[in-house]
């Protein structure tokens, strides 16, 4: 197979994959519109392993921006929401998982460290252009929600990367690849 197809096919796969669970993500109700579960953040997890700083980046956004596209939020105060969270998130738990390494965070500290953030971001922006101060009442059952999804999301990824023979595969292709 070709280098570059071959290098970027799981990148493109996991790209796939956030589109198809931010489908489903979004059949499920909310009682409120920036609150989702998360589960179109399980490609970005897998992710901060597999790729450099660029290739990562380029799945976050295209998770962010393809999934306002599949809302109809692209051009509301959701996708501020969503870009703000995603973006913060994704960075604080690449950031952290290269600091400390994967040796001494687990994904299931990355997902906790991932929903703090991203909640920590949303119920920011919520107090500056929707609630104000009335974001303070928001706050705790967002942050308890973001806790067990985080939590959650952290444990499945935590067992996928433990027992997935194509993550394992995907880990060993980047490490050679890589200079």
């Amino acid at each position: 197979m070709d280098q570059p197809i071959k290098r970027h096919s799981p990148l493109a796969l996991l790209g796939a994959l956030c589109l198809f669970l931010s489908t489903i993500e979004y059949l499920i109700p909310k009682p409120l519109p920036f609150i989702r579960i998360g589960i179109a953040n399980i490609p970005i997890m897998l992710a901060i392993d597999l790729f450099p700083f660029s290739s990562f980046l380029l799945l976050v956004m295209l998770k962010v921006i393809g999934q306002a596209i599949l809302t109809g939020s692209l051009f509301s105060y959701v996708f501020l929401f969503s870009l703000g969270g995603t973006l913060t998130s994704a960075l604080g738990m690449f950031v952290l998982r290269r600091l400390i390494g994967k040796n001494n965070i687990s994904f299931i500290g990355i997902g906790l460290v991932g929903a703090i953030l991203s909640n920590g971001v949303q119920i920011g922006l919520a107090w500056l252009f929707i609630f104000g101060p009335s974001a303070q009442f928001i706050a705790p059952p967002l942050l308890l929600l973001g806790f067990i999804t985080g939590l959650l999301l952290g444990i499945f990824c935590q067992n996928f990367s433990e027992h997935s023979l194509w993550y394992k595969r995907a880990l060993q292709e980047h490490h050679h690849d890589t200079p």
